[in-house]
């Protein structure tokens, strides 16, 4: 009997190396592949360089680990599908005075698309990452569930998944915890002090998103005026895209109280300034949508909506409108919501869509 066959995304990360010997162990038929999405492996260059500052995708780990399962390994130039489906949308939306989410991005237009596509032309069954989910049957269909380990859940990255798309994928890891999965990347002999979690863009872990924008976009210095909440102006900032709502450092605004970055206003080129506790907002609207659950389109229902990685989710009652999109409305307030940001929202465990904010 043949074994069934996966195709795993090794980006050379702790999660998708542990992924990739799971698998082994479970009897799959294993291809590797590394999407080179960021910064060229310069073996010249990678000598002086820790395997974490390598880039996203640490090309010289996912060899090692493919050739100590004995499985194959293929790197595949994926630069330009990224810079234009990623980088491009991250630049354009900081330079409107948006906040995008460039991981969930990536993970919809690049990563796991050109995965599913790689595997349908190559006749392989199943697609496999290193992402802390769950693929589950509900009523005879596939569900996407947060991972066991609720501290690493990363099914927020993934709400914009294609429905279509989960009943060929595998998350190996989303059933353990994390410190189960550092266990097993010993057995590999995966060198752990260099394996560290980076929390940064990849493609801006040399330097903060400001520093990145300046470079790609000369025109974000753009100086215009910072307002108080009245219209009154306050001093000079540099440019709509160097601030998102809730920054306070950086502002170079002396006032008798500590003031916050509200929202940017992007057709004035102006940046309104308050204080903490105006931050909060109970309500925002959210269009764009990707839906892996009915419940996201009923009339009106109670859901758990998340609208940052590291926030919990939070109770709110949604409405779906004749426009396509979604009028929330939190239980509790939530603090410096920011158009451009992702709202994912969830029934339980269960992911059932999301997608992006556009106003308060």
């Amino acid at each position: 009997m043949s074994r069934p066959s996966v195709l795993l995304g090794m980006s050379g990360g702790v999660d998708s190396s542990v992924a990739a010997l799971l698998l082994v162990r479970q009897g799959y038929d294993v291809h590797g592949v590394t999407l080179q999405v960021w910064e060229h492996e310069d073996e010249t260059v990678a000598a002086s360089k820790r395997w974490q500052e390598r880039g996203c995708c640490k090309v010289g780990i996912a060899r090692y680990v493919a050739q100590k399962l004995n499985i194959p390994h293929e790197l595949i130039d994926s630069r330009e599908q990224f810079r234009a489906a990623v980088i491009e949308d991250f630049v354009s939306g900081y330079a409107a005075g948006t906040t995008p989410n460039p991981c969930v991005r990536c993970n919809e237009r690049v990563k796991l698309r050109q995965l599913v596509e790689i595997a349908e032309a190559k006749g392989i069954s199943f697609v496999a990452t290193g992402h802390y989910a769950r693929v589950e049957t509900l009523e005879d269909r596939p569900v996407l569930k947060k991972g066991i380990d609720q501290r690493k859940d990363q099914s927020y990255f993934l709400y914009r998944l294609q429905a279509s798309w989960l009943n060929r994928l595998l998350f190996p890891v989303g059933m353990m915890d994390k410190p189960s999965v550092w266990n097993l990347a010993e057995d590999l002999g995966l060198p752990s002090e260099e394996l560290q979690e980076s929390q940064e863009i990849c493609f801006v872990s040399h330097g903060d998103y400001r520093t990145f924008l300046q470079k790609e976009i000369p025109s974000a210095n753009n100086p215009g005026l910072f307002l108080d909440q009245t219209g009154k102006p306050l001093g000079t900032h540099q440019g709509i895209a160097f601030y998102t709502p809730g920054q306070r450092r950086g502002l170079g605004i002396s006032s008798g109280e500590r003031l916050y970055v509200q929202r940017v206003q992007p057709d004035s080129n102006t940046v309104v300034l308050g204080p903490d506790e105006s931050l909060l907002s109970s309500h925002c609207v959210v269009a764009d949508l990707n839906v892996l659950d009915p419940l996201l389109l009923a009339p009106s229902a109670t859901v758990e909506a998340k609208v940052r990685y590291a926030t919990p989710a939070t109770p709110a009652t949604i409405r779906y409108q004749d426009n396509g999109s979604v009028a929330v409305r939190f239980q509790t307030a939530q603090r410096a919501l920011s158009p451009g940001q992702s709202a994912v929202f969830y029934h339980g465990d269960q992911l059932l869509g999301g997608g992006i904010i556009q106003s308060m």
